[in-house]
């Protein structure tokens, strides 16, 4: 399989995890953020991994935090934080290595509706804003109907619906 123009199922493992971590961003249902650390520090821990210099790291930290609303809890640690501004941290931290894509699997599962309307728009805002892909495994219909394309798992087919809400039809799984 290629992804921009690279082939990616031939890549050693090594290769594979810094390709993971230069072109693709994580969201999970649960934030996983190290609670030792804070917000800030959090979504610094990519460009740390990938021995940028802390400075550098520290810098894109705060754009995300601006970006996502959190600036004023940059210094806070997780259990300082709400629900739904555990997960923005986890979103900027998604966002730290301007990724081509973002999967993200049920990234409003663990929130109120109002929190999870939120986080649903702050996603759809960033993904156009960076003119990312981002693919949401998601059981909520309010968050899937945001989607430019939905596509259904059903009795072991994927179903897509394309642009505009027409049936596409089915997808060989």
């Amino acid at each position: 399989q290629r992804f921009r123009a690279q082939e990616i199922l031939s890549l050693a493992e090594r290769e594979l995890l810094r390709f993971r971590n230069r072109n693709m961003g994580f969201v999970f249902q649960f934030h996983h953020l190290m609670p030792e650390f804070t917000a800030e520090e959090n979504i610094m821990m990519p460009g740390l991994v990938a021995r940028q210099a802390p400075e550098i790291a520290r810098r894109r930290a705060r754009e995300l935090l601006a970006e996502v609303g959190l600036a004023d809890r940059a210094e806070h640690k997780p259990d300082e934080l709400s629900g739904g501004e555990q997960q923005r941290v986890a979103v900027a931290r998604s966002l730290f290595a301007a990724p081509a894509l973002v999967l993200a699997d049920e990234p409003t599962g663990n929130l109120d509706p109002a929190t999870a309307r939120g986080l649903h728009d702050l996603m759809y805002a960033l993904a156009r804003r960076h003119r990312q892909s981002w693919i949401v495994v998601t059981h909520n219909a309010e968050l899937a109907a945001l989607a430019d394309t939905r596509v259904w798992l059903v009795d072991g087919v994927l179903r897509r619906e394309g642009p505009g809400g027409g049936r596409a039809g089915d997808i060989s799984a």
